[in-house]
């Protein structure tokens, strides 16, 4: 029996299968050869493409350009200043953070815990946490930064906000706050950026803000100052961030930020139009309608500010009636100047816990543009047209004072005085006109000579001849017709609105003008720069009408605005408002940490100040940010600070790579 046993052609038969090949079997073999080596290659490809995907890459350069220029690089002092803010979002770490959402999430914490209702919060921080020098992070430094903020003599823009917080080490990883009152707004505070206290603790209150260290901060965030080029005046014109190695999280993709700082806005678009940067954040829709353009994103982010114009019923009598204040709420166009003001690059806002962004129910009254319902509400409120298109009403102004007590000789006191000014206005009935406050006979003369003066009215009717001396009922009412009587008051719906000089906010006041005027209201405008306005007009509530901003929170907190004990300064009740059910709405919102709670206060008291109507609410503007296409992973949605769009800033990538899934 025999076996065939086959065997691998070898190079010279592989030789010969070309020579008894066919011509035409030669075509068919390369191009099912070449078939063959295609179906594999699209194969492979497609098993590579199907089990891997595009992931960010490590890699480029992101350039920024910011109007300004670095001051005090320090969470000590940054809140103050926008480029500030910015840098020390990217240099330092704080307990807590802010998410793409604009929640608050933990930082540098590992774990905390929210004790007694809200009255205490205990943080207990990563481990093996470093400064960027490699120096480690600890609660003392935790504790020193709160310390340092606390200390008057530096003057902190935050000071306020740790007043009475009680700060302890807990260990060398653990920090306890002790507060006076519950809060569930608290945890917002514990945002700020923690400051190495191995650096600052030996540099005096004097020379705190001039060390070198605002300008060279050591930090513990994602990113480090490698450079800064100055000017010849010592300006800084550039700042290049690199990454930080000792940052505890995920290292950024970009490894490179670089900072332009410009003196204006017109050098900052000339440095755009030359492709000099790669991102900026817009100051105002027209600006967006005119530098917008295809190689770059513009991102709309939410922002929790909305503007308003407050009423203030202690500098106008008219807009003590609720009426009118209701009426100017129906007669405001707000899509008008959301339209044409913002070029749609923002919202009508209705309310001032602003429910769209944070997951509220909108109010039960909105007050939708009705010029008809505007007219007829001041008709009831008794203010008529006038032939200058305006209105007013008249109103009888009750006298500081009237005579009611029987005055007799041997009388004294305040209404006396008021006796002998009344009689003194007749040298014939009382020559002598002195002003004494005690009835004498030389004050009794005077009354019977009044008293005879105006017999029938006096005398007569109570079958008297001659004056008795005495002023008793029929005395007195002649008396307060004469000295005392009503006058007639005009009330005229003209007012005086006072707003920042500012391009986009003076076109809203000039709006406003113009559709209140269609109701008979005359407003006139004036305009302050923002530090005037804040130290004249805002702070002793020197105004009728205030067209103006408010920012809330992540956490919102009305309290500030609206609670009664906020009228005065530094109190920011802008309309001098005061409902005590509100009070006790907002005390209880700010206190419970309860969040199901808090929604329940706050939609109850957006209802009941919304029905006061105590502001027009106009709207809230979108936060335009411009950046190159090349620039990817930006998930930003809603920020509380224009600085919070870099929260998120490690997720940023402009190189690529595949890797299997």
């Amino acid at each position: 029996m025999s076996f065939l046993i086959s065997k691998w052609p070898t190079r010279s038969q592989w030789g010969q299968v070309f020579k008894v090949l066919t011509k035409k079997e030669k075509y068919f073999f390369f191009v099912f050869l070449l078939l063959a080596i295609t179906s594999f290659i699209f194969l492979s490809v497609d098993l590579y493409l199907k089990n891997t995907e595009i992931r960010p890459a490590k890699g480029g350069t992101y350039t920024e350009g910011v109007v300004g220029s670095p001051r005090f690089i320090n969470p000590v002092y940054s809140p103050a200043y926008d480029v500030d803010r910015d840098l020390t979002e990217l240099i330092y770490s704080g307990l807590m953070k802010y998410d793409e959402e604009g929640k608050i999430i933990p930082d540098l914490v590992q774990e905390y815990n929210v004790l007694e209702n809200g009255k205490v919060f205990e943080f207990y921080l990563k481990e093996n946490l470093l400064w960027q020098d490699a120096e480690p992070l600890t609660a003392d430094d935790v504790i020193f930064t709160i310390k340092t903020i606390e200390n008057p003599s530096l003057k902190s823009p935050i000071r306020a906000d740790w007043i009475g917080v009680k700060a302890e080490k807990i260990s060398d990883l653990g920090v306890r706050f002790e507060l006076k009152n519950p809060s569930a707004v608290f945890l917002e505070n514990c945002t700020l950026k923690i400051i190495p206290k191995h650096i600052w603790e030996e540099i005096s209150d004097q020379n705190f803000p001039l060390s070198i260290y605002n300008l060279k901060p050591i930090g513990s965030g994602p990113y480090k100052i490698k450079d800064l080029t100055q000017d010849k005046e010592g300006n800084i014109k550039s700042l290049e961030l690199v990454n930080n190695g000792n940052y505890y999280g995920d290292q950024p993709n970009i490894p490179s930020v670089i900072f332009l700082f410009f003196n204006d806005e017109a050098e900052l678009t000339s440095a755009f139009k030359n492709n000099q940067i790669q991102g900026f954040k817009l100051s105002s829709p027209e600006k967006y309608q005119i530098l917008k353009r295809d190689d770059f994103i513009d991102y709309h982010l939410l922002i929790p500010r909305y503007f308003a114009v407050f009423f203030n019923p202690t500098k106008s009598k008219s807009l003590a009636d609720a009426k009118v204040r209701i009426a100017l709420n129906y007669g405001t166009d707000k899509e008008e100047i959301v339209n044409e003001v913002l070029l749609k690059q923002g919202k009508v806002v209705d309310s001032p816990i602003l429910p769209n962004i944070f997951g509220f129910e909108t109010p039960e009254k909105v007050y939708e543009f009705n010029q008809e319902k505007a007219n007829q509400l001041l008709d009831e409120a008794g203010y008529v047209k006038k032939e200058n298109g305006f209105r007013e009403k008249t109103v009888n102004k009750e006298p500081a004072f009237q005579f009611k007590s029987n005055l007799q000789v041997g009388s004294q006191g305040a209404e006396v005085q008021e006796l002998q000014k009344c009689l003194a206005k007749d040298s014939e009935v009382y020559p002598d006109g002195e002003i004494t406050g005690y009835f004498g006979s030389k004050t009794k003369e005077a009354v019977i000579k009044f008293q005879e003066k105006y017999k029938s009215e006096i005398l007569t009717p109570s079958g008297l001849t001659s004056g008795t001396g005495s002023v008793l009922k029929s005395t007195r009412d002649k008396l307060n017709q004469l000295c005392a009587a009503p006058s007639a008051e005009t009330l005229s719906l003209s007012f005086s609105l006072i707003t920042v000089n500012q391009p986009n906010l003076k076109k809203v006041a000039n709006l406003l003008k113009e559709q209140w005027k269609a109701l008979g209201v005359n407003v006139e405008i004036n305009t302050f720069e923002v530090s005037a306005l804040e130290q004249e007009i805002i702070k002793p509530r020197n105004y009728e009408m205030l067209l103006f901003g408010e920012a809330l929170e992540a956490v919102p907190d009305p309290f500030p605005f609206w609670h009664s004990s906020q009228v005065k300064d530094p109190g920011l009740n802008l309309s001098s408002y005061e409902n005590k059910e509100c009070d006790k709405l907002l005390e209880e919102e700010r206190q419970t940490q309860d969040q199901e709670k808090r929604k329940t206060s706050l939609e109850k008291f957006q209802n009941l100040l919304i029905e006061d109507a105590p502001a027009v609410f106009l709207y809230s503007p979108d936060f335009l940010y411009l950046v190159s296409k090349d620039i990817k992973g930006i998930d930003a949605k809603i920020i509380t600070d224009p600085s919070q769009r870099f929260s998120n800033i490690e997720g940023w990538y402009i190189k690529t790579k595949r890797a299997w899934k």
